[in-house]
């Protein structure tokens, strides 16, 4: 058992290596961080979006940000879409799970705002209807995939799809790109480095 331990850990390891060694996805995720505190600065949210694993990874990065990363400050505008079981049980009740949340982007996103939507395999599809609904409003959409990118690859303004099909490797580094984003979103907007 403890050489699987090591194996899954080298595989995580691996994940990330890849990824490190991607100047592109490197280069994609300064600019999702920059448009990120340009909108904060400019007075627009954030809002994440996935489906299980996914969705207790967008509730723990959108928590970062409405509360603190690294250090106390004025909390940013931050919100994961399903945490109100309320609306989405209703919703997903009388109107079907697959405008969860699309719905309540239509209800409160603006132009200028950010969704960040993640989805492993790049096909959920009320991701994908949310991604549409808010380029229609004019947010600016950033997805989290894996290797493939899935249909998200072809409707997201900027995608980071982390070089793996291995869904718990995905979620991994999709938590790590999400914290590096988070630290250099609060340095920037609150100058702490």
């Amino acid at each position: 058992m403890q050489q699987q331990i090591r194996n899954i850990m080298q595989a995580s390891i691996d994940t990330k290596q890849k990824l490190l060694a991607d100047n592109v996805l490197i280069e994609r995720i300064e600019k999702v961080t920059s448009l990120i505190a340009k909108a904060f600065a400019n007075g627009n949210k954030v809002l994440f979006c996935g489906n299980g694993g996914s969705a207790a990874d967008a509730q723990h990065l959108a928590a970062e940000f409405s509360g603190r990363f690294y250090t106390d400050r004025d909390p940013l505008p931050s919100e994961a879409l399903h945490c109100n079981s309320s609306y989405m049980t209703a919703v997903a009740n009388d109107y079907g799970y697959d405008v969860v949340y699309s719905r309540i982007i239509k209800g409160t996103g603006k132009p200028g705002d950010v969704l960040i939507a993640l989805s492993t395999s790049g096909n959920s599809v009320n991701i994908i209807n949310a991604i549409e609904q808010a380029k229609k409003i004019g947010m600016i959409t950033v997805g989290l995939t894996g290797a493939g990118g899935g249909k998200m690859k072809d409707i997201c303004d900027y995608l980071v799809n982390i070089p793996s099909n291995d869904t718990p490797r995905i979620q991994e580094s999709h938590i790590m790109v999400g914290h590096i984003i988070c630290q250099l979103v609060e340095e920037e907007l609150f100058k702490t480095k």
